[in-house]
Formats: C-alpha cells, structure tokens, sequence
C-alpha cells in the first residue's frame, strides 16, 4: 500500500501548525515595534507577514490574521481587530499564492517576490483606507496612505533579502 505522497502526514500538518504558532508570536512582535503616526501606527509585522507567507505558504493566512489581531488589541485598537484580521490573513494568503507561481532563475524568483510583496502591500493600503473611510471619512483616511505606503515598502525591503538570507542559512 502506496501513500499518496502530495497528501501531508499527521506529522508535517502537526508541524505546520507549530510553525504558524511561531510565526503568528514573531508576527505580533513585529506589529508591536510600533511608529506612532496620526491615525494609529506604523509596524514591523508586515515585513514578517510576508516572510511567512513565503515559509509557511497559504497557511500564512492564519499567523497574519492572529499575530496583527492580537497587536491591534494589546496596543488599545479594539475597532480594528476584526479588519485587520481580515486584511492581514488576506495580505498573507494572497502573498503566498503568487509566491507559489512556477518561479525561473534567481531573478525571477526575486521578481515574484517582490511582486507578491508589492500585491499584499495594496491589499493592506486599499484594506485600511475603505475601512478608516467608513469610521473617519475619506480625507482622513487619505492622510493615512503615506504611512501605509511606507509601512508596506519598509516591509518588501525587509522581508524579500530575509526570505533570501533565511533560505541560504537552512542550506548551509
């Protein structure tokens, strides 16, 4: 009797959720190195976001979710704990789908990376600005996108030589 090797054992499902675990924990430490900015806050845990949603594949969505969520919640935001678990897991499934794509050489693979970060980064600036549109009204909502722009490129230029790096350490 032959297992069909594309099926995930009890084994690597049990170490997938571990891995999540960890990666929503180093999700929310990220989120919690906080900027202050007019609406709210800029973070780090986009940049891990998209890291995880290069390890952790499509699973990432539920690190992303739970890790930003419970940011939102500790830093005294309890209106945003629903759309930013909405918008966050979104970031992180939809980054790790595009990542899945059959990459080439080196530089391709860098290009989808940066492809999927740059998708995953306008999900979260068009994400919060429809939201923060329907509690604050547009103009303020528009006075958030420049730190949201900038939270979303820190986090591509933070996480795309780290996927690298991280890679090339498990190799060694």
């Amino acid at each position: 009797m032959t297992d069909n090797p594309r099926k995930p054992t009890t084994r690597s499902r049990l170490r997938l959720i571990a891995e999540c675990g960890i990666l929503a924990a180093l999700v929310f430490i990220g989120t919690e190195l906080r900027i202050p900015t007019s609406l709210g806050y800029m973070n780090l845990g986009d940049g891990v976001i998209l890291i995880a949603s290069y390890f952790a594949g499509p699973a990432a969505f539920f690190p992303a979710a739970i890790g930003s969520a419970l940011g939102d919640l500790i830093a005294g935001y309890p209106a945003y704990i629903a759309p930013t678990f909405l918008i966050k897991g979104l970031m992180g499934l939809v980054a790790a789908l595009i990542m899945k794509m059959p990459g080439g050489k080196k530089a391709a693979d860098v290009l989808i990376r940066v492809f999927a970060g740059i998708i995953a980064e306008l999900i979260m600036v068009g994400g919060y600005f429809v939201f923060e549109s329907l509690i604050y009204g547009k103009e303020a909502a528009a006075g958030a996108l420049v730190f949201n722009l900038i939270q979303g490129g820190v986090a591509i230029l933070l996480a795309i030589p780290l996927t690298f790096m991280i890679k090339f350490r498990k190799q060694v």
